[in-house]
């Protein structure tokens, strides 16, 4: 439980840049998998509300309001759905880059994690099976959350859930059958939490994985190697 007492006394300085852009290594890389629906399956409800998901960035208020209103109105309509309430949380949470109030940003970091941890707590073997994008719904659901919580500063103390959870879906076996795409989402998020570990060695075998592939992240993958 958070002590808000303690914490709104810094919430300030700390959620402000809590959220950085894709790329930066922290939460919002969730918000950008380069990973999407095929063409022939585009168009529906849910891509529209993942591609606006795409698009929201810290304190695009816009995009990051459509992406809650329309995951919003999905996990209405299928409330089993546990991807759908793992997005909607990691879209609330980015709420809290809306706003300078800090009680404001806590509620709304608040909010969506409870979303997501809701979502968790919903999976059950029937969520292997494929759901969007082609990839078992218990992989996207522990994905989002995971991403969300290593993005978090370490008052909200999910750092370790986040790093199990990011665990359970690199030894998956069902991250082998995934779309090379998602995979690659998954690898490129393991280098860089093993480079903020500062274990370099561990960190370029990721991007090598993602470089050696033919998906959409391996020129992302070729650029960090040559940092490292």
């Amino acid at each position: 439980m958070i002590d808000h007492a303690h914490t709104r006394r810094h919430l300030a300085a700390v959620l402000a840049t809590m959220f950085v852009a894709a790329g930066g290594g922290t939460l919002l890389t969730l918000a950008a998998p380069a990973y999407a629906q095929t063409a022939a399956a585009a168009g529906t409800a849910f891509d529209a509300a993942f591609a606006r998901f795409q698009q929201a960035a810290p304190g695009q208020s816009d995009a990051i309001e459509d992406s809650v209103d329309q995951f919003g109105k999905l996990l209405a309509a299928s409330p089993t759905d546990p991807v759908l309430r793992a997005y909607l949380g990691a879209a609330t949470t980015l709420r809290a880059t809306t706003t300078m109030l800090p009680w404001r940003k806590m509620q709304h970091a608040e909010e969506g994690l409870a979303l997501i941890d809701k979502a968790l707590a919903q999976l059950s073997p029937a969520h292997d099976a494929v759901a969007h994008h082609g990839v078992p719904g218990t992989l996207e659901t522990r994905f989002v959350a995971a991403n969300t919580f290593l993005g978090l500063p370490g008052m909200f103390n999910r750092g370790e859930r986040g790093r199990k959870l990011l665990a359970d879906v690199l030894t998956s076996v069902q991250l082998n059958a995934a779309p090379a795409a998602f995979r690659a989402t998954v690898w490129m998020r393991a280098g860089r939490l093993a480079e903020a570990d500062q274990q370099t060695t561990q960190a370029r075998e990721w991007y090598e994985r993602v470089a050696s592939s033919n998906a959409p992240q391996a020129a992302a993958a070729r650029s960090r190697l040559k940092e490292l």
